[in-house]
């Protein structure tokens, strides 16, 4: 089976595509071993670039634990990367069928391979029973959690995946590593959730850290970002447009309106290839 090594600013993926070999039969348990870092190749998780009826391809992502989720904004720009670079589709503007929905995104093209990548993410969504949270408000804003005697607020929303973005004033002093799982896992939200710290530097830039449901600490999440901008103006604490700042380098997001998608840009990084014995 062949495969590509690549990463939207450390969020790394093992990609494989179906355009031209067969699909995995159990892509689940593949991507367990396939991520592990020490017998596989090493990854936060597996994507699938498939054949689309409805866009240019399909993605399909699975955790390093083999879970399947629903979106991912650092995969899906490589993705566009990978269908463009590999002549799938030579265009500058492609649509990718993803869990959430047809995303479309805007390539920026630089010596004949893409560079960079902007992603309309879709709107947030903020009903309580699609996020899906357990918590009070339509969205949750800041509410108070007590976790592992730490006392938290917490705002809960949905880019397609369930986020929980957590205000501090020093995030790289968060105990992530014992916080993220018992936030991730905790009884507030049904299919586990996303969780990010965030620390404000000005109302146009953040500094965040990740917890990613299946896969733990990662160096960046793309939807997760979507998520800090969308809860920096429910709170108040950030502008529309802002540039946020992860362990594996920086996203741009604008969310021009409340009834209007987040877009993302960023970069996309193709690593190497392979081939994996079946």
């Amino acid at each position: 089976m062949q495969f590509t090594k690549m990463h939207g600013i450390g969020n790394d993926y093992v990609y494989v595509s179906t355009f031209d070999q067969r699909p995995p039969a159990d892509p689940a348990k593949l991507a367990v071993v396939m991520s592990d870092r020490h017998y596989g190749i090493g990854a936060d998780g597996l994507i699938l670039i498939m054949p689309s009826e409805h866009a240019d391809a399909r993605m399909r992502m699975f955790n390093a634990d083999g879970s399947e989720g629903e979106m991912c904004g650092n995969g899906v720009r490589c993705v566009a990367k990978y269908v463009y670079d590999h002549d799938l589709a030579r265009k500058s503007r492609l649509t990718i069928e993803t869990g959430r929905g047809v995303l479309e995104l805007e390539l920026e093209i630089e010596g004949g391979t893409v560079r960079r990548v902007r992603v309309n993410m879709g709107t947030p969504i903020f009903d309580p029973a699609r996020i899906p949270t357990l918590l009070p408000g339509e969205p949750p804003i800041d509410v108070p959690m007590n976790v592992d005697g730490h006392q938290l607020v917490v705002t809960a929303v949905s880019m397609g995946n369930p986020h929980a973005v957590i205000y501090l004033e020093d995030a790289a002093a968060c105990p992530l590593e014992t916080l993220g799982p018992r936030i991730e896992h905790h009884p507030s939200f049904p299919k586990r959730v996303n969780v990010h710290v965030v620390q404000v530097l000005s109302p146009s830039e953040v500094r965040m850290r990740t917890w990613e449901r299946g896969s733990g600490i990662t160096l960046a999440c793309g939807t997760g970002a979507c998520a800090v901008c969308v809860a920096g103006v429910l709170t108040g604490r950030t502008g529309r447009t802002i540039r946020a700042h992860l362990p594996g380098g920086d996203l741009e997001l604008d969310w021009p309106d409340d009834h209007a998608p987040v877009f993302m840009t960023g970069p996309a990084t193709e690593v190497f290839s392979g081939e994996w014995p079946e």
